[in-house]
């Protein structure tokens, strides 16, 4: 029997509470400290990848971005996270699409995805999102990235992951986008476990 990264996704949003997942974070700081560091205007039009029903979103809006969206597998996962939001979810755009599918009929100027790329393990599937982030962010759009790296750990939810260091992070990267930074974290999850990111920043070339 193949394997349904959408049915995967669905049974972990149907089955698991919002605080009962490894990537569970009240406030998402690393996140926002980069629209903090690289001055991201109110008006940038953002698009978080796997968003999922994480608090990323909730947070933007706080601070007062208004053209927002979120991408997830999951329609479970975008459907909690609409029901939290109550009122305010209408201002953002909501996308219930498989990323390494994704046809994007908008530019983004942000390209933010905490733990998803890590999660394409076919070398066809990444170079299909490689090629939708390139398209779909515009020139000198800024594209954020946060993996498992080397010292993470090889699985999450039950399937394998692809780890990550800040220089194979950056070569994967290397046709169309700059580097700006990369650097390690660690990620103290719900269940007192410590799990090691790098996050990185590129800008989108020019080109």
């Amino acid at each position: 029997m193949s394997f349904s990264r959408k049915e995967h996704w669905e049974g972990i949003y149907d089955t698991k509470k919002l605080e009962e997942v490894s990537w569970f974070q009240p406030k998402p700081t690393t996140s926002l400290s980069f629209f903090e560091e690289f001055d991201v205007q109110k008006t940038a039009s953002i698009i978080d990848i796997g968003g999922g029903d994480s608090f990323l979103a909730d947070n933007l809006l706080k601070e007062g971005y208004n053209h927002i969206s979120v991408l997830d597998i999951s329609a479970r996962a975008l459907e909690r996270a609409q029901n939290r939001l109550g009122p305010d979810s209408v201002k953002i755009t909501w996308l219930a699409e498989d990323i390494t599918l994704f046809k994007p009929d908008q530019k983004f100027d942000v390209w933010h995805d905490r733990a998803v790329f890590h999660f394409l393990t076919d070398e066809e599937d990444i170079n299909s999102y490689i090629n939708t982030a390139y398209q779909a962010i515009n020139p000198g759009g800024l594209l954020i990235i946060g993996t498992f790296s080397t010292d993470g750990p090889t699985k999450c939810s039950g399937i394998p992951i692809k780890q990550y260091s800040d220089t194979t992070l950056t070569e994967m990267f290397s046709n169309g986008f700059t580097k700006v930074n990369c650097f390690y974290i660690d990620h103290s999850t719900p269940f007192n476990t410590m799990q090691n990111f790098v996050f990185c920043s590129f800008k989108r070339d020019n080109h």
